[in-house]
C-alpha cells in the first residue's frame, strides 16, 4: 500500500499567497462517472468507499448534482455525512468552496457523478460531471456496464477523452464482466487503444438488484433492513476486483486546489425556538445543509415520525422534506392524530414549510391507484399520482407576491421530481412565478395560508442562504406571540 498524504495546507511565503488569502490544499480525490444513468456509478462508488474505510482511511462521500437517495448509501458505505456539489443551483465558487471546506477533514474524497460524463444543463454540457471534474480538478474513473460489448468500448473511453482533453480520465472500472475471456478482451482493447488503465473488472452477480430500486430509483436505506449488510458485499465485491492500491494512488496524485479562504463560520447563539422535522421511512430527503443552516442561526432541530408519533411536540416550527409519502400512504393517512395536530399548528400561526412530499402531506388528500387518502387538509387541493414523472429536474422560480418567506423578485433556484399533481383545487393562493420546471399548476408554485409555505420546489441552503435566516425568525416570532398568550 503506497504512503498516504493526508489532506494539508502548503507551506508557501510566496507574497502573492498572502495577498489573495487563497489556500494551496492537498486533497486527495476523484470522481466516479459514467456514459449514463443506470452505468453501476453509485454500486462502484459506494463499493470503493466501504473498500477504503475497511482500510482504515476517513472517506469523504460527496455526490454531484441534486439527489437524496445516493447520498444516503454513500453515507452509509463510509460513514460520514455526503454533500452535494452542483454548480447549477450554487455557483462555481460555492460549489468549490463546500467541497474543500469539507474536504480537507478526510483522507481521501469521492464524488460520484450524475447522468452521462458530459450531461448537463444544455447541449454544451453546461454543469455536467466533466465541468464538476475540471472545477475540483479531480481524476475521473469511468465505470461502463459491457453486457454484449467487447472493443466498442474502447470507442467509448477514447471518445471521452478526444471530445475534452482537459478531463484528467484517469481510468475505467468495467461492470457485468460475463467470464474471464470478455475481461481479458476488454482490458487488452481498452489499454491498448486509448492508454487508459482498466482499475477493475466487475462480475455479473446473480441479483442484479444488489441496490433495490423502483420509480424515483434507489430505495432510500431506512426502508431497507439489509443496507449495511449490502454496504459490506459491495465492498467485497469491488475489493476483490478492483486494484485498490492503484486506485488510491491516483487520488493522492490530484493536483493542488486552490480556494479562497473562508471566514470563519459563525454560529448564532441559541434563540431558543425549536423547530421539528420528519424524519422517518415517509420522510427523509433532506440536505445536511439545510439542517445544519438552521442550526447555525440557533434552532434546535428535533426530529419528528410523521408514521409514529400522535401530534407535534412543542415546537416552534415544522419543515416537512421529501421522501416517499406515497409508499407509506395507508399508515401516513390513519395517523389522524398527527394529521390533526398539524392542522391545528398551521391554523394558529406555526411557521410550517413543505417541499414536495411535504406538499403532498399539506393538501387535502392524494389519490393512488383508484384509491383517495386524506391528508392533513391545510391546502384545498386533491392530489393524484402517476404512473410518469409530472415534474422532472432543475427549477427556478421568482417570488412575484409578498409571501413572509422569499423576498419580493428574489429569484430562487432548486429542482423538483415528483410523480404527483393537483388534480382538483379551490381557492389556492401562490407567490411564485415557475420560470424553469412545472411546480404546482398553471407554472405557478409556492402555495401560501397565514405562516404554512408549501412548494414542488427543493431548494439548497448553500444556494439560498436566506432561507434558514427567515425560517428561524419567523419561528422566534411564533414563538413570542405563543409565550405572550400563555
Amino acid at each position: 500500500m503506497p504512503a498516504f498524504v493526508k489532506a494539508g495546507i502548503r507551506d508557501n511565503n510566496n507574497p502573492e499567497f498572502r495577498r489573495n488569502k487563497e489556500l494551496y490544499l492537498k486533497l486527495p480525490r476523484l470522481i466516479v462517472a459514467g456514459l449514463a444513468g443506470d452505468s453501476g456509478k453509485t454500486i462502484v462508488s459506494c463499493g470503493l468507499l466501504k473498500a477504503m474505510s475497511e482500510m482504515g482511511m476517513n472517506c469523504g462521500p460527496f455526490k454531484k448534482g441534486p439527489d437524496y437517495i445516493d447520498p444516503e448509501w454513500l453515507q452509509i458505505a463510509s460513514g460520514n455525512t455526503c454533500r452535494n456539489l452542483d454548480t447549477w443551483m450554487m455557483g462555481k465558487e460555492k460549489t468549490l468552496s463546500s467541497f474543500t471546506n469539507n474536504a480537507i477533514r478526510f483522507d481521501i474524497n469521492l464524488i460520484e457523478g450524475n447522468r452521462g460524463l458530459f450531461d448537463g444543463f444544455d447541449k454544451h454540457g453546461t454543469h455536467s460531471t466533466a465541468e464538476l471534474a475540471k472545477l475540483l480538478k479531480a481524476p475521473v474513473i469511468l465505470s461502463i456496464t459491457v453486457k454484449k460489448v467487447t472493443r466498442t468500448v474502447s470507442a467509448y473511453v477514447l471518445g471521452c477523452k478526444m471530445l475534452d482533453p482537459d478531463l484528467n480520465i484517469a481510468g475505467v472500472i468495467l461492470n457485468q464482466v460475463s467470464n474471464k475471456r470478455q475481461k481479458e478482451l476488454l482490458k487488452c482493447a481498452i489499454e491498448d487503444d486509448t492508454g487508459v488503465p482498466v482499475l477493475g473488472t466487475i462480475p455479473r452477480f446473480g441479483n442484479t438488484d444488489i441496490l433495490p430500486s423502483r420509480h424515483l430509483g434507489l430505495v432510500t436505506p431506512g426502508e431497507f433492513d439489509l443496507s449495511n449488510d449490502t454496504m459490506a458485499q459491495v465492498g467485497k465485491l469491488i475489493a476483490d476486483n478492483c486494484d485498490m492500491e492503484r486506485i488510491i494512488e491516483i487520488a493522492g496524485k490530484a493536483p493542488d486546489i486552490n480556494g479562497n479562504e473562508s471566514a470563519p463560520e459563525i454560529k448564532n447563539e441559541r434563540t431558543n425556538v425549536k423547530i421539528g422535522y420528519f424524519y422517518d421511512r415517509a420522510y427523509s430527503f433532506y440536505y445536511k445543509e439545510n439542517l445544519e443552516a438552521l442550526e447555525k442561526q440557533g434552532a434546535e432541530m428535533m426530529k419528528i415520525s410523521s408514521l409514529d408519533e400522535k401530534k407535534l411536540p412543542d415546537i416552534d416550527g415544522l419543515y416537512i422534506g421529501g421522501g416517499f409519502p406515497e409508499t407509506n400512504i395507508e399508515k401516513l393517512s390513519k395517523n389522524h392524530g398527527m394529521l390533526d395536530s398539524v392542522k391545528f399548528a398551521a391554523g394558529k400561526g406555526m411557521p410550517i414549510y413543505g417541499e414536495c412530499g411535504g406538499l403532498m402531506y399539506l393538501c387535502r388528500s392524494i389519490e393512488i391507484d383508484g384509491s383517495v387518502y386524506p391528508l392533513a387538509d391545510i391546502f384545498n387541493a386533491e392530489l393524484k399520482m402517476s404512473r410518469k414523472p409530472e415534474g422532472h429536474g432543475y427549477m427556478e422560480i421568482i417570488s412575484d407576491k409578498e409571501n413572509g418567506w422569499f423576498e419580493k423578485n428574489k429569484i430562487v433556484k432548486g429542482h423538483e421530481f415528483h410523480y404527483s399533481y393537483i388534480a382538483d383545487r379551490g381557492d389556492i393562493e401562490t407567490c411564485m412565478e415557475v420560470k424553469r420546471g412545472k411546480g404546482t399548476f398553471d407554472k405557478r408554485d409556492g402555495m401560501i395560508y397565514k405562516n404554512t409555505f408549501a412548494a414542488y420546489l427543493h431548494l439548497h441552503a448553500i444556494a439560498t442562504p436566506a432561507w434558514a435566516e427567515t425560517f428561524v425568525r419567523l419561528a422566534v416570532k411564533y414563538k413570542n406571540q405563543k409565550d405572550n398568550v400563555s
